[in-house]
Formats: structure tokens, sequence, C-alpha cells
């Protein structure tokens, strides 16, 4: 169940001190992994608590949740990220509601997306972000990978990975910061590590593709986030650890 609003700060540090014991195990510093509070499904409320005791990344899965608790949460100072899949019809919602889209998984997608956040630019009131008008022109963005090979699954083939980061490269109204997965399931943390260790290769080829950088490296949950970081994890997204159960 939930956790109480007041175990939310107590659960934040004990997964902050966790991110920083791992990340201390693979010599980086806890500074270079952004912690995503994963907030879909929870109130307004718990959200609010998370941020009281420090948080400032929140994850949402589905457009229509967060316009519906967005107007509640306006004044926080936080970054919005869509990490659930994302459909076609609902792009131009998302490119405005959101500061992230880490969870990209077409150039279709990423067309919208791109159009999108051009209207946006050229007329701020349109933008629906936390600041409007503080809105970039450019909308950050993962491409997301299937590890998976179960149909059910989102995300790009490994093997059109580079490709598509070529193409969304030139599209002047999205950032392409890196890439994001989730790995299969297996019975235990370490079990995912081969998976973690796949995305970063798949990372690495894809920036000696394009030739540039490719920070950003989304992997790790709650049951996870350790050895995705000792994998070299630059973002993990915790839900229950902080929230409680859904």
């Amino acid at each position: 169940m939930p956790a109480p609003q007041n175990s939310i700060a107590e659960n934040l540090a004990a997964v902050r001190e966790r991110v920083a014991a791992a990340a201390a195990r693979a010599g980086r510093r806890a500074e270079d992994v952004t912690l995503i509070a994963v907030s879909k499904t929870f109130a307004a409320s718990a959200i609010r608590a998370a941020h009281a005791a420090g948080a400032r990344h929140f994850g949402e899965s589905r457009v229509q949740e967060w316009e519906s608790k967005r107007a509640e949460l306006a004044d926080l100072d936080a970054i919005w990220h869509l990490i659930g899949h994302l459909q076609s019809n609902k792009a131009a919602r998302a490119a405005t509601l959101f500061h992230a889209v880490d969870s990209l998984d077409s150039l279709e997608l990423a067309r919208r997306l791109d159009r999108a956040r051009a209207a946006a630019a050229s007329d701020p009131a349109r933008a629906a972000g936390a600041n409007a008008a503080e809105t970039p022109a450019r909308l950050r963005v993962l491409i997301e990978v299937r590890l998976d090979a179960a149909p059910a699954k989102s995300g790009v083939h490994e093997d059109d990975v580079p490709a598509l980061a070529e193409a969304v490269l030139a599209l002047p109204h999205l950032e392409l910061r890196g890439l994001m997965a989730v790995p299969p399931p297996v019975g235990d943390a370490a079990g995912a590590r081969p998976a973690f260790r796949r995305l970063r290769e798949l990372r690495d080829a894809a920036e000696r593709r394009i030739a540039a950088p490719l920070p950003v490296l989304s992997m790790g949950m709650s049951h996870d986030f350790e050895i995705a970081i000792e994998e070299g994890s630059s973002e993990v997204r915790v839900g229950s650890a902080i929230f409680g159960g859904r």
C-alpha cells in the first residue's frame, strides 16, 4: 500500500544512501546519477511530499493521468518525465505536458513530437510545462530499447537503435540525450546485469554512428537500481521504494 506522507522523506533518504553506495562501488559520484521518483498512480499529495523531501525529477506513465494531477502541482520546481509507452495520437499533448519523453520508440513518434514542440516554441502560450514561459524549444528525449523479446514489450529493436538515433538527431526541436530500457524479468537483481551491460554497449555503438555524445543511460528500478548504477546507469527510475506499493 502507499507509504504515509511522513515516510516518503525517510524512504527517499534511504534510496539516496543506496544510490551513493552503489556509485562509490563503481568509482563514480552520486551526483552523476539522477534519481527519478516514479509517481505514476500516486496522488498529488504524495508527489508534493517527495518534492518537499528534495526530489526534483518525477516519472509518469500516462498522459491522461498527469493531466489530471498537473494543476495541483503547477507551483513545484520539478522536471516531469514521461516514462511510459506513448501512442502517436497523444504525442502533441505529451510534447508540451512533459519536459522529457524517455520512451521514444519510432521515427514517426519522433516527428510528431518535433512538430508539436516547434508549434509550442512559436507560441509559448501553448506550452503546458511546469512553467510555460520557461519551456525550452527543444524536448529532451531518450530512445527506448526493447531488451525483452516478449511481443507485448515496447521499444525499438537493438539493430535499429543507431539509425533511429541518427534520424532523431536531425530533428531540430528534439534533444536526443541517450537510451532507456527495462530488462527482461529475472530471478534476482544481479540477473539483470547482462542486460544493463548490453544497453551500455548499444549506447556506445550509437555514439560512434552519430559522432555525438549520448550521456544518459536510463536503467534500473526499485529492485535493481544498484546493479544498474554499477553498470553505468545515469538515471534510475524508483517508485515503490519511495512511495510504497501500488
